[in-house]
């Protein structure tokens, strides 16, 4: 039997209601369905056991992903994301805003007609200078945005290793491991 625990926090709350795993801290919460047949997890006093009986690699390895969606569950509901972005641009200064729940990408390489880029629910964006702040509690949700951004600035008609015109992600706050 292979087991893996994982350590709650204090200030933070885990339930399970069936595959529904909800973290609450003083930020927050968040939820995530976490369900495998060969998988069982136990919501203990001050811990989470998962567990299973299987000898599959696939199946073993679940145990360490579950438990690092815990740790990031818990991570963001006590202290939150943050990402930064920086605004790069050769000759037509980028202007970068934040309408509703886009971000405005005007007069990119010159063009007339703006770019857009979904922000996420649950995901604040901030405009400073040139630089873009994304925070939330949800990391996943915030790679969401900062992808969008990115990809809302892709160039596709030079040549990438010449044309470093964009947003690109510069640095990630409260990471795991950091």
């Amino acid at each position: 039997m292979h087991e893996v625990i994982f350590h709650i926090p204090e200030g933070v709350t885990v339930t399970k209601e069936g595959d529904l795993m909800t973290v609450k801290g003083s930020k927050g919460s968040l939820s995530r369905i976490m369900h495998h047949p060969a998988v069982e997890i136990v919501v203990e006093e001050g811990a989470v056991k998962i567990s299973t009986e299987s000898t599959r690699r696939r199946v073993y390895a679940l145990l360490g992903t579950y438990n690092a969606h815990l740790h990031v569950m818990a991570k963001g509901v006590t202290e939150g994301y943050e990402y930064h972005m920086k605004v790069v641009y050769n000759h037509f200064p980028i202007q970068v805003k934040v309408a509703g729940d886009r971000v405005e990408i005007a007069n990119f390489l010159g063009e007339k007609q703006a770019r857009y880029a979904k922000i996420v629910e649950g995901v604040k964006v901030k405009v400073q200078g040139d630089e873009l702040i994304l925070n939330g509690i949800d990391r996943e949700k915030i790679g969401n945005t900062a992808a969008n951004v990115e990809q809302a600035c892709k160039v596709r008609t030079r040549d990438p290793g010449v044309c470093r015109v964009g947003i690109y992600i510069t640095r990630r706050d409260n990471e795991q491991g950091e």
